[in-house]
């Protein structure tokens, strides 16, 4: 039975797995440490934020996304690929965590 969540936003950033086997592409995508959703949970999200040519490896974003296991398999993140790219920075980042500390996202 497909479990989901409600849509709220997360902090991810791109980067290069150490093992690529069973995932599709060079880069992926991971939530950054810290918050409720783990870095090890796969995110599905539009390609364009795994386009290295646009956008380096280790760029943040936030994304409005879901926790689900929609397909019946293993949870993961999924946030709708029509969304904007929203690029963050670092100190972005530090903020957005700060505030989920405090509560207030």
């Amino acid at each position: 039975m497909a479990k989901s969540s409600a849509y709220r936003h997360v902090i991810v950033e791109s980067f290069i797995p150490h093992d690529t086997s069973g995932r599709h592409g060079l880069v992926h995508i991971r939530p950054i440490p810290g918050q409720v959703f783990s870095p090890k949970l796969f995110v599905e999200c539009s390609k364009r934020l795994v386009d290295a040519e646009k956008y380096p490896v280790g760029t943040k974003f936030k994304l409005l996304a879901k926790r689900t296991d929609r397909r019946g398999g293993t949870e993961f993140l999924y946030a709708y690929h029509g969304d904007p790219d929203v690029v963050i920075t670092d100190k972005e980042a530090k903020a957005f965590m700060a505030g989920l500390k405090r509560g207030h996202i």
